[in-house]
């Protein structure tokens, strides 16, 4: 496993495959399929101050190569979190964790911050200012390098945990907002959430999506997401985690070529909830036909 293993903002993972928020639940849904210390980590469900219901009925629209998504950050809200969904995944995980932080305003984040930095199953922080799915914060920070670094500037004062800010590929300029994020303390960059997308259906005229729009994902995005990591990478010097359209073992290191120290696999596992443990027993495959003795090797450009 060693072949495998990397190193995520000072927190050593045995390979870079990690399940995307949203797409993976608490973590322990998938305990009853295999055995998820497996993975690298997981993000778990995007978590805000209170609970929300998300968006109305219908959420979901297929499209060709993905799917979109008007969920609208679903979850029981950080005390439930806290209490109820992390003791769960104790029992299955025993591995740091990555918790995924949603919110419409600065003070939201900074107290949903405040009351993770104590749980000690949590490994990193990872700050969602991109989610194109709600109305009012979300990605209205994740779209002004101003706003971005607002957030990032308020969140690093209450916790020591590392911060990995996720941000919006529904931009004109990714790398300015990334290095802002970067100059503010960031520890990291995941990319990229769900490009802004909708249906309409023939027979009503109107939009499937009760939200009208919702977040594009799967292979579709994949050239796109791969082309702002690259960008990114190349611009900050923190870690960055690929996402978008990832499904395969070959995904894994064409984003880590592209100077992803991590992959996040998201739509996938909505597709096939085995995805992740196939592309983890997969990569010594492809490794050894690309001629990589080892992954870390890639990101350091050798």
């Amino acid at each position: 496993m060693g072949k495998l293993s990397v190193d995520l903002c000072g927190i050593r993972l045995d390979n870079p495959v990690i399940p995307a928020s949203g797409t993976f639940g608490f973590g322990y849904e998938f305990a009853e399929l295999y055995d998820i210390n497996c993975l690298g980590t997981f993000s778990f469900k995007g978590t805000t101050l209170e609970e929300r219901y998300g968006n109305p009925l219908p959420r979901i629209a297929e499209t060709s190569s993905g799917m979109l998504n008007a969920v609208g950050l679903q979850n029981p809200g950080v005390e439930k979190v806290i209490t109820e969904e992390l003791p769960k995944l104790f029992q299955v995980f025993h591995k740091p964790v990555m918790a995924n932080v949603s919110g419409f305003s600065i003070d939201g984040y900074v107290e949903v911050v405040r009351r993770l930095e104590a749980v000690k199953q949590i490994g990193w922080l990872e700050i969602n200012i991109s989610c194109p799915n709600v109305h009012g914060g979300g990605m209205s920070f994740g779209t002004d390098p101003k706003a971005a670094a607002s957030v990032v500037a308020a969140v690093r004062k209450v916790t020591e945990k590392p911060l990995i800010i996720k941000l919006s590929p529904n931009v004109t300029d990714i790398v300015s907002i990334a290095k802002a994020c970067e100059d503010e303390g960031a520890d990291g960059i995941s990319l990229i959430n769900t490009l802004l997308g909708m249906r309409i259906d023939l027979k009503t005229r109107k939009p499937i999506l009760a939200n009208t729009t919702g977040g594009l994902s799967g292979p579709a995005i994949f050239p796109v997401a791969l082309r702002m990591v690259y960008q990114v990478a190349k611009a900050v010097k923190i870690p960055v985690i690929g996402m978008g359209g990832v499904s395969s073992a070959e995904d894994v290191i064409e984003m880590m070529m592209a100077g992803a120290t991590a992959v996040e696999v998201g739509a996938a596992n909505l597709v096939d909830p085995l995805a992740c443990p196939k592309i983890i027993r997969d990569l010594p495959r492809v490794m050894q036909q690309y001629g990589i003795e080892r992954l870390e090797d890639i990101n350091r450009g050798v």
